[in-house]
């Protein structure tokens, strides 16, 4: 249902029934959406994590080198929402939290692999959740030594810690909503790119300041800010930070085939229970379609990232209908899935795209407030015990 193009849910299930029953005749289906749906609300909870931890032993065991990115296993996180119908139950469970007078929201939260191009893991929630809390929830389930890249809606301190404390790393853009320390004299050798996230409230609960290096880049007129808990600059450089954060971009082009290339930038759902299902298994069909892309890209020597999932998706639509190809002699779906790629032309002209009314144009974050630390700051930070784990991290 979630690689069908059919404008309903009925129609999507009428179709994915047709295709299972030429495919698994043997298989007992039901007689209606309604009852389908029913049983997906009850039992998605029971599949779905299970799910995801087969997707990713799949990944883990793909072919080639895009497993790491520069000697990182990077993944970066982002949120995205989608619209649901006006219905009174989705009012009342989903909220909003976009303009005014926008629809019901489902908000998600994904985690994406930079090299393969693939989620690694999402959560999906009320349009009033909360992206960092999402991303919190995620962390435990990251790779070991992962690196995790994203931008300056994440920094906070109870989810850098647990980054830190797990034994991943971080590499995180930050803003001038964010207060970095300056000569706390708690590292055992300060330098001058040294800075500590160490909020007030923090201080308070004797909690220990997180200990950072701050990168300065420039990205066209722009200064950007990052800072990651990877000490060693040999291991992290300047330009392998900027190359990573600049890759953080791939996410937002998965977001908008998910949206736009699979038509599923609103929802059909007409209660929350199951906007909230149809939005997840759609994302899991989009992260199978992928694994079974990107297996073949990287069986014949292939990039991942240039995945065309609107090529893939009408492969796969092709060969469900069991039309015949238009052009060419019929090949296996696998060997068609390999040339899934997007054009590799060199562009000659400037895409610059028109003063479209809703077009959104967000001012990027300034720098993030630096001070030197006060007396009192540094006595509290006398008294504790620097964690070594979290200090001398490195890749």
């Amino acid at each position: 249902m979630s690689w069908d193009e059919g404008q309903t849910l009925t129609t999507r299930w009428d179709h994915a029934c047709t295709a299972a029953n030429e495919l698994h005749g043997y298989w007992k289906l039901g007689e209606s959406y309604s009852g389908f749906a029913e049983a997906l609300v009850r039992e998605t909870p029971r599949m779905l994590e299970p799910l995801k931890r087969r997707f990713r032993r799949a990944m883990q065991g793909l072919p080639g080198h895009a497993w790491k990115v520069g000697g990182w296993i990077a993944l970066a996180v982002d949120g995205s929402r989608q619209e649901s119908p006006h219905t009174a139950a989705n009012e009342a469970a989903l909220g909003c939290a976009g303009r005014d007078k926008t629809a019901p929201q489902v908000f998600i939260t994904t985690v994406w692999h930079l090299g393969l191009g693939l989620p690694w893991d999402f959560r999906v929630g009320p349009g009033t959740d909360s992206e960092r809390q999402h991303a919190f929830e995620m962390v435990d389930e990251l790779p070991p030594r992962a690196l995790l890249v994203a931008d300056a809606g994440f920094v906070g301190y109870e989810l850098c810690r647990k980054l830190l404390c797990g034994g991943r790393s971080l590499l995180l853009r930050v803003g001038g909503n964010i207060r970095l320390l300056r000569k706390l004299g708690y590292y055992e050798q300060e330098r001058g790119d040294i800075v500590y996230l160490w909020p007030q409230k923090r201080q308070k609960g004797q909690q220990r300041p997180l200990v950072l290096r701050l990168i300065r880049s420039r990205q066209g007129k722009q200064t950007l800010y990052l800072v990651t808990n990877v000490l060693d600059a040999k291991a992290l450089n300047q330009s392998q930070a900027k190359r990573l954060y600049q890759l953080r971009w791939g996410e937002e082009v998965f977001y908008r085939s998910y949206k736009q290339t699979l038509q599923r930038r609103k929802l059909l759902s007409r209660t929350a229970a199951t906007c909230l299902v149809e939005s997840q298994w759609a994302l899991l069909g989009l992260w199978l379609l992928g694994l079974l892309t990107v297996s073949k890209i990287l069986a014949t020597g292939g990039d991942p990232k240039r995945w065309s999932v609107a090529a893939s998706r009408d492969l796969v639509r092709q060969a469900l209908r069991n039309e015949r190809p238009r052009r060419g002699t019929r090949r296996p779906l696998g060997e068609r899935l390999a040339g899934a790629l997007l054009d590799a032309y060199q562009r000659t002209s400037d895409k610059t795209a028109r003063n479209y009314p809703r077009k959104k144009r967000e001012k990027p974050p300034g720098p993030p407030r630096i001070e030197t630390a006060g007396r009192s700051e540094r006595e509290r930070a006398r008294r504790l015990k620097p964690l070594r784990i979290v200090l001398r991290w490195t890749a």
